[in-house]
């Protein structure tokens, strides 16, 4: 625990000026982000007596070891560094509203040739107008049923659509008057644009001139006896009165506004938002937030606003924005919505009419929802501590664990080989900071050097964060063996950080650790959005009927020595690894309190070693073994058995699980990637377009391979040099002769054509 006196800046230093501060703990991690009129009189605030602060806020004050602040010229552009700070560094005592759901939306693709409605999650997308969130989907789906009858715009997927093309033939939506077909030119790109926008003017809220259209177009029609198609427009009118029935007016015609209602207690608070357009509820959602900070309504709300708001612009943004109590400063606040608005926006508490009674409406909307989230997450709390306190008991800790890492070792009869690292804190998966790992500082199948190799690897890299920041002992650096030290070769080597989803431009480099998330050059970015599933969520292709993934001897009866080996380099990369001044997260920066393995003693011995071997001796070690569910402790020739009722024991369990999860996920797909593979991969500077091109211009690689380098040569896009090097791969790959069925004794023709 530090004393804030230590890092207090001295009287002056802070200037009185709007700002922005941050302060950071002792890994120059970003704990909270704050605001202010007046910089000097808002932290001085922070330093005073700690018997006088609010316990969150005295937590923070003595979790921290610096300030740091930006100053700014208004108001309006710190509440917009204070969002952008808090998406970018995710401070754990800033108030983050969560969910554990993913809201659905009707989404009109205006950004396509064709747009096309469908239902839509997650991150919204440039160029597509939203209407929702709806509760469920398939409101939407209903919604969009009735509105085709009138507004017939695309609603089939990409693949279909070209299908369609290539055939002529639209599909069933098209026979029956629900789409225009464009696929086959039934009506120009203008005249579908033209339908894609009256759909959305109409769930803009914009209704009544449609329906007085249609009625005006039904009775013209009945005048000139043109009964079959009055009939028509009376159906499709009466398919938009109850397209629009499905959402109950609220308030008066062409009324815009959001109603945002906060029930809490002491440690959470509920928020629940009511979409009103046209004076019909569009859509709802709710959040729920841990008080991590000291807070009131007034700052919940302001919280609520930069979440609700900080990533959309225009029309998303509704002209009206009720609240139950105004920010600190709702002049800065309204003025920040005007502007990503682009017109003015009101903000104020409703005062008495149809807006206060729905306004009640919304409160107690999120009264509900705050009872229901405190009663099924009422044991959640005290299960936790309970079962941490368990593990620290059971393995002799000091204290409770807060972070646990899990290490699993995955393969498929030794060949794949990689491995998983996840990690808990308070008890909680932290899916952000899961890793992933290839082994290939050896070839075959010993879990118990892949342990070695992964626990070595991992913590030396914590050990250069701690040396580059300054934190580390030096101690730590000199006891690190002489075999560990960066190869000064450029180019990725053993040990070399991968992304997930693929490796980076020059290829994989052996033994390299990987990120739970998709794609990055540096590290995780903080809060990226996920799929459901968890990161690596994406099965590969189930292990072939009669095939066992072999495991690892576990427990007493895997015994012997086993020899060391050394501990794979790490890349030039590794070396540099992420900036450590801007408070993002790193890849390896923070310790953990607790390292479990999935296996038996001689697993848990390895990772021991390797700890030792780093000079790392402040962090426990323990196994969890499938056979018995035995805990191991290193050096322990009899293992911990926990009760099977125990909370502790469960919590182990999860854990182990969860890496165990994410390790065959990744090797699944890794094997599924090498199984896919064609020998157009292995051509320098052909990328996937051109590869398709190849395979969709020739037919199949086998006659890509017959194929001249002047024929290659024809195909868009392909140049001489590259068409050589494409014949030159194929040539090298050549079967020397074709394979025979031995059964009966025919050639079995090369069918490769999917193979890119």
């Amino acid at each position: 625990m530090a004393d804030p006196s230590s890092y207090r800046p001295k009287p002056g230093e802070i200037p009185d000026s709007p700002g922005v501060y941050k302060f950071r703990d002792e890994h120059r991690r970003v704990i909270y982000v704050g605001k202010a009129k007046n910089l000097r009189q808002r932290v001085a605030n922070y330093f005073q007596d700690l018997a006088n602060l609010h316990p969150r806020t005295r937590t923070m004050v003595t979790t921290a070891a610096s300030v740091e602040w930006t100053v700014v010229s208004t108001e309006v552009e710190a509440l917009q560094l204070e969002y952008s700070w808090i998406k970018e560094f995710d401070p754990r005592f800033n108030v983050k509203y969560r969910d554990d759901k993913s809201y659905p939306y009707l989404a009109v693709t205006l950004n396509e040739e064709f747009p096309r409605v469908q239902v839509m999650r997650g991150a919204k997308k440039k160029g597509v107008r939203y209407f929702g969130p709806y509760g469920h989907a398939w409101a939407i789906r209903e919604t969009v049923d009735l509105m085709l009858r009138v507004f017939p715009v695309r609603t089939c997927s990409a693949g279909v659509f070209k299908n369609a093309e290539r055939t002529g033939r639209p599909c069933l939506l098209g026979y029956i008057g629900k789409c225009s077909a464009p696929c086959v030119g039934r009506v120009t790109p203008e005249e579908h644009r033209e339908l894609a926008e009256d759909f959305c003017a109409f769930m803009a809220g914009r209704t009544g001139t449609y329906i007085r259209r249609l009625e005006k177009d039904m009775a013209q029609a009945a005048e000139e006896m043109e009964y079959e198609r009055a009939a028509r427009l009376r159906d499709d009118a009466g398919a938009l009165k109850r397209a629009m029935e499905k959402s109950a007016v609220v308030l008066a015609d062409a009324t815009d506004a959001d109603l945002i209602a906060v029930a809490e207690d002491e440690l959470e608070a509920a928020l629940q938002i009511f979409h009103v357009r046209g004076g019909r509820v569009r859509g709802q959602r709710g959040w729920v937030t841990d008080k991590v900070e000291a807070v009131d309504t007034s700052g919940l709300v302001e919280h609520a606003l930069q979440q609700l708001y900080g990533e959309e612009r225009g029309d998303a943004v509704p002209k009206e924005v009720l609240v139950p109590a105004l920010p600190e400063d709702p002049d800065a606040v309204a003025q920040w919505l005007t502007d990503r608005r682009g017109s003015q926006v009101s903000l104020r508490i409703p005062q008495r009419g149809d807006k206060k009674d729905l306004m009640a409406t919304v409160q107690r909307n999120a009264q509900q929802a705050l009872g229901l989230h405190k009663t099924k997450r009422a044991s959640d709390l005290t299960t936790r501590s309970r079962a941490l306190e368990e593990i620290a008991e059971a393995l002799g800790l000091d204290a409770a664990p807060l972070r646990v890492e899990c290490y699993d070792i995955s393969h498929l009869q030794g060949d794949d080989v990689v491995a998983s690292m996840v990690v808990f804190e308070d008890g909680l998966a932290r899916k952000s900071e899961y890793r992933r790992f290839q082994i290939k500082g050896f070839e075959g199948q010993d879990d118990v050097r892949s342990m070695h190799e992964v626990i070595g690897r991992r913590f030396k890299r914590y050990l250069q964060e701690k040396e580059r920041t300054g934190e580390g002992d030096e101690q730590h650096a000199s006891d690190a063996p002489a075999t560990e030290a960066a190869p000064p070769a450029a180019g990725p080597a053993p040990g070399s950080p991968e992304t997930a989803e693929g490796p980076p431009a020059a290829g994989p480099a052996p033994g390299s650790p990987e990120t739970a998330e998709g794609p990055s050059a540096v590290g995780p970015v903080p809060g990226a959005p996920e799929a459901a599933g968890g990161p690596g969520a994406l099965e590969g292709p189930a292990v072939p009927a009669g095939l066992t993934a072999p495991t690892a001897p576990e427990g007493p009866a895997a015994t012997g020595p086993v020899p060391a080996p050394p501990i794979a380099p790490a890349s030039p990369d590794d070396a540099t690894g992420p900036r450590e001044e801007d408070g993002r997260p790193k890849r390896f920066a923070y310790p953990p309190q607790l390292v479990v393995v999935d296996g038996g003693q001689p697993q848990v011995a390895a990772a021991q070693r390797a700890l030792d071997e780093l000079g790392i001796h402040d962090i426990a070690v323990c196994g969890l073994a499938k056979r018995l569910e035995e805990v191991w402790l290193p050096d322990d020739d009899d293992p911990v058995v926990l009760p099977r009722s125990s909370e502790g024991l469960y919590l182990l369990q999860r854990i182990r699980d969860e890496a165990h999860r994410f390790a065959i996920t990744y090797q699944r797909a890794k094997r599924a990637k090498r199984i896919r593979s064609s020998p157009l991969d292995d051509v320098s500077g052909l990328g996937e377009t051109r590869k398709q091109a190849l395979i969709k211009h020739f037919g199949s690689v086998k006659k890509l391979r017959q194929a001249t380098i002047d024929q290659i040569c024809e195909v868009p896009g392909i140049g001489r040099r590259t068409a050589e090097s494409v014949a030159a791969a194929l040539a090298a790959t050549a079967p020397a002769a074709p394979a025979v069925n031995t059964a009966t004794g025919e050639i079995i023709e090369e069918d490769d054509g999917d193979s890119s």
